[in-house]
């Protein structure tokens, strides 16, 4: 999973970045409005961290931008102004939830675990496609009922696929959603076909269906 932290005080981004990584989420920082705004053009994420006040811009207005722009990213504000109007503005443009700052991380974590299901998964803790069933809280995975090992790579791949059916996704978009702002270091996309090459022989293994295709030349398709 996927997070944009926007947030300009860089203790409180590496904080909730350090407990998030924990968590198994890839992690992006974006400290002003200028630099949020190219992310979020540029990229997709499962939920985006975004604080009101910004150096450079008002968050509520990137908030209306990203709306504006059809996104449908899961937003949470995070803010120390515990203002009821900043509240209601940002739930009414589209926040799907607001935190007041200082806050717990757990609490946080909980908070987009719950909007990243809402928004994916139809708010169920388990996911079913045929023979396949996932656990969302405990991270387990079962084919024709026998567990499926799957690292955390892996899982993390399993769950893009079914939350994005019947869509090619290609291999530089999945070797951002495996190492962020890192995929740009890699020559190459290798490392990408070696995770999901390991995710369909667990699968297959199992005796899934096939769902999980190869696209020659440009990616890979989830059909369901």
């Amino acid at each position: 999973m996927k997070v944009l932290i926007i947030e300009d005080e860089p203790a409180m981004a590496n904080s909730i970045a350090e407990y998030l990584s924990g968590e198994d989420y890839i992690c992006e920082f974006a400290p002003d409005y200028k630099s949020a705004l190219q992310k979020i053009i540029g990229h997709n994420y499962d939920c985006i961290l975004l604080d009101i006040m910004l150096p450079d811009g008002n968050g509520i207005k990137l908030l209306e931008e990203i709306k504006a722009q059809g996104n449908e990213d899961g937003v949470i504000i995070i803010s120390a102004k515990d203002s009821i109007e900043d509240k209601i503005t940002g739930l009414h443009i589209g926040a799907d939830d607001y935190l007041t700052k200082p806050f717990h991380l757990s609490e946080l974590s909980a908070r987009m675990y719950s909007v990243i299901r809402r928004k994916s998964f139809n708010s169920s803790n388990r996911i079913i496609q045929r023979e396949i069933e996932i656990d969302l809280p405990s991270k387990c995975v079962t084919v024709n009922g026998n567990q499926v090992l799957l690292t955390k790579k892996e899982f993390g791949l399993l769950l893009f696929f079914i939350g994005n059916p019947n869509k090619v996704i290609s291999k530089s978009a999945l070797a951002e959603y495996l190492s962020g702002d890192y995929a740009d270091m890699f020559d190459n996309h290798d490392f990408v076909y070696a995770h999901v090459k390991n995710l369909k022989k667990k699968l297959s293994e199992g005796g899934y269906g096939s769902y999980l295709k190869t696209v020659y030349g440009t990616g890979y398709k989830w059909e369901k």
